[in-house]
């Protein structure tokens, strides 16, 4: 089912980032960035709040807005109990919903957020993702201490907060329309795969668009997916070419790939992943291009690992998602 938006603009957003993605290609774009992993507090659970925090702090100094003046905050990340999202938006005392879908979740925010103010039901909401390396690792691919190799198909966390402030209020960015995913099971069960796992959801999520939009992949300027990473990436072109007949190879790119500079930073294996992932790319870099009118209208699709470990461990597959999202330079 898509979602037609009448009256949602994209009003500004900020980065906050960690050290590996200081490094790569696009380190310039992002508002602040930290040399360490424990951004100057004693745990990475603690470190990932803090990033959370600052990219709100920043959004809202670049919107000249106070806690005060929003009227609906979202936000969703990695850890259990989306605590770096509660934690993170505590002081701003302003209405809240913890959302997850993984690395699908800033899609997902503003899905939701495009809706409440289409109906009118609020006038602006400011949508909020993180997710750390360490603390992530933690969770999902412990014992860290233990140090095992990793497959070169295995992505790496991404470190990092970042927000987003949609309105009703024009601007040079409308948001489009979108559509909500659905949960597929590719009988995936690789924990090192993300890739493998989430580019039938991906593929799933553009040709339901396309079909419903009745538009083609060549209308347009760019096709975006989260982070499937380098493997993943080219799992998806394979799909849509090879299912649907769909050729992506002159507009589509992977956030995934972006953010690292993948010859030189090779801890970072197949690229990057995690909530924040596509959010650091899309608000950093992307939201510029249309502004500037590099781009007239791009697809955003995050795409989500449902990965449980202890589903995994009980040997059931690791489901994935997808949401998407169209922009528009005005």
């Amino acid at each position: 089912m898509i979602l037609n938006f009448r009256n949602v603009y994209l009003d500004n957003a900020s980065t906050v980032c960690g050290p590996y993605e200081a490094k790569g290609p696009l380190h310039k774009n992002f508002d602040k960035y930290y040399n360490d992993l424990y951004c100057k507090e004693k745990s990475f659970e603690k470190a990932e709040i803090r990033l959370l925090e600052d990219s709100i702090k920043i959004l809202l100094r670049k919107t000249k807005l106070t806690p005060n003046d929003i009227d609906l905050v979202i936000a969703g990340d990695l850890l259990n109990q989306i605590a770096s999202s509660c934690y993170g938006a505590l002081n701003l005392k302003s209405p809240f919903l913890g959302i997850y879908t993984a690395c699908a979740t800033s899609i997902e925010g503003m899905l939701i957020a495009s809706t409440f103010i289409d109906s009118g039901k609020v006038n602006n909401a400011l949508i909020s993702c993180s997710s750390h390396n360490m603390s992530s690792e933690k969770q999902f691919r412990n014992p860290t201490e233990y140090g095992s190799p990793k497959p070169m198909t295995a992505t790496f966390t991404a470190t990092g907060g970042a927000s987003v402030l949609l309105s009703n209020k024009p601007s040079k960015v409308r948001v489009v329309n979108g559509l909500i995913g659905t949960i597929v099971d590719y009988n995936q069960k690789d924990a090192f795969n993300m890739g493998a796992a989430m580019a039938g959801a991906a593929a799933d999520t553009l040709y339901k668009y396309l079909m419903e939009t009745n538009t083609k992949a060549s209308d347009y300027d760019l096709i975006l997916t989260g982070d499937l990473g380098k493997y993943g990436k080219e799992i998806l072109k394979d799909l849509m070419l090879n299912e649907y007949n769909i050729d992506l190879s002159k507009n589509y790119n992977d956030c995934g790939t972006m953010l690292y500079d993948l010859e030189k930073q090779k801890e970072v294996m197949a690229g990057g992943s995690g909530p924040v992932c596509s959010a650091l790319v899309n608000y950093s870099t992307i939201l510029k291009d249309l502004m500037n009118s590099k781009y007239k209208k791009v697809l955003l699709i995050a795409t989500g690992a449902l990965f449980s470990p202890i589903m995994l461990y009980q040997k059931e597959n690791i489901l994935s998602i997808a949401n998407l999202i169209c922009l528009e330079a005005i």
